[in-house]
């Protein structure tokens, strides 16, 4: 296995767990707990920010082009208007 391949694994598994805690937290009616699940969702995130920096820097992965202002215009009404 390469680097690469290694790096996209670290990043879908660290993504995972983000999008676990997400799901978590608001469920949890034990303050203690869900400070201490925050914590850990917060660790998560500097781990996976600091891999896709890493990831960026070695050209493993390059993001998407940026929203036109238009396009972003456009998603703010949908939310605006009560569409979604």
């Amino acid at each position: 296995m390469d680097e690469k391949t290694m790096v996209a694994d670290t990043l879908m598994g660290l993504n995972g767990e983000l999008e676990r805690f997400g799901q978590m937290i608001p469920q949890t009616e034990n303050q203690d707990l869900k400070q201490t699940l925050k914590q850990f969702r917060n660790a998560s995130e500097q781990s996976q920010e600091e891999l896709y920096q890493i990831a960026r820097d070695k050209s493993y992965y390059v993001p998407a082009s940026k929203a036109t202002q238009k396009e972003v215009d456009h998603v703010k009404s949908l939310f605006t208007s009560g569409t979604i």
